[in-house]
């Protein structure tokens, strides 16, 4: 059986249901025959390894454990799913505080353990946040960490599709950038509806301003929804995109969609954000982002909710003072 590589990743959260996810998704990709499976709930942990030995697969060297020095020493590829989870009636900044202080401890255990590492992955709420508090105590280059950022994108192409009764390969090129939550700035300018730009639509008796209106909030509270109807926050999706993402740090299909990064550049500073992304093997890079004026205000208005969400954090104590951020970690602009 072939595989991207054969180099250790390590699944950060896999008791739960979207690291379980991740984990047979990764399998199921053949992304690398050597994983290892961490969470420190241990009967879960062991749970989801025994439905993994179970599945039959072949060419497989899973590991499980609760040590995190053991799941983390030798990890080329991590992603974490490591937080709290989001219940119903919550928003991503009501797990703001006990996320940080997680995201803080997995920063210095990476540090610790696998300085060597080559991409990690964030995806527990709000990514926006833990990421860059990842960033910062793992002493990595911006390069090296991504977070999770594309599911709203994924969201305007699936509500595009419905409006429209049209497969979702016919709505291309859906992105929203800024802020992974209510806050984001949803795109029109970048998308096509069976090969028509989405702004000649918009408007017109196939899309009134009002609808797109409906469709942008739907949008934006798509993740409240999955929770609305099935009484738990999403997991199959964010499972399957993040290992997308790692997947691409590997080597392997470029990632369709925008991730966030940290940004320190276009009038953007100190800051992780959705943006225009490209992940190889060299790592993140982005692209500064062209939008309508409208699009350009919005997103600025959400970077400012992030600057606001960082500097609750700073006021917490769980990251210092901007200017000493390089201290911590000498890759931080």
């Amino acid at each position: 059986m072939e595989f991207l590589t054969n180099e250790k990743l390590t699944i950060v959260g896999a008791a739960g249901m979207i690291g379980s996810n991740m984990a047979q998704t990764a399998i199921m990709m053949h992304l690398t025959p050597n994983i290892c499976l961490y969470d420190p709930y241990g009967p879960g942990l062991e749970g989801v390894a025994e439905e993994m030995f179970h599945c039959g697969f072949e060419g497989l060297n899973l590991t499980y454990t609760s040590d995190i020095k053991e799941a983390l020493t030798g990890a080329k590829y991590i992603v974490s799913s490591g937080g709290a989870a989001r219940k119903a009636g919550m928003t991503r900044e009501d797990l703001l505080k006990g996320n940080a202080a997680i995201a803080e401890e997995f920063g210095k255990n990476v540090k610790a353990y696998c300085p060597d590492v080559k991409h990690v992955v964030v995806i527990f709420n709000p990514a926006d946040i833990t990421g860059l508090i990842t960033l910062l105590y793992s002493g990595l280059k911006p390069s090296q960490v991504t977070t999770l950022a594309a599911l709203d994108s994924t969201r305007l192409r699936s509500e595009l599709a419905k409006h429209f009764h049209i497969s979702p390969d016919k709505v291309e090129n859906c992105r929203t950038y800024g802020g992974h939550g209510e806050q984001m700035a949803v795109y029109a300018s970048t998308a096509k509806v069976d090969g028509k730009p989405l702004l000649e639509i918009i408007g017109t008796p196939a899309l009134t301003a009002e609808q797109w209106a409906e469709i942008q909030s739907k949008v934006t509270k798509g993740g409240a929804n999955i929770i609305n109807l099935r009484g738990r926050s999403s997991f199959q999706s964010p499972a399957y995109v993040s290992i997308e993402m790692i997947a691409a740090a590997m080597g392997g299909k470029p990632f369709r969609w925008p991730a966030g990064t940290y940004v320190h550049s276009h009038g953007f500073a100190h800051i992780m954000m959705a943006m225009e992304t490209e992940i190889t093997k060299d790592g993140v890079h982005y692209k500064e982002l062209k939008g309508t004026p409208e699009e350009e205000a919005k997103l600025k208005e959400s970077y400012a909710h992030l600057c606001k969400l960082r500097d609750e954090v700073i006021g917490m104590g769980v990251l210092p003072e901007i200017k000493d951020w390089k201290s911590i970690n000498p890759n931080i602009d």
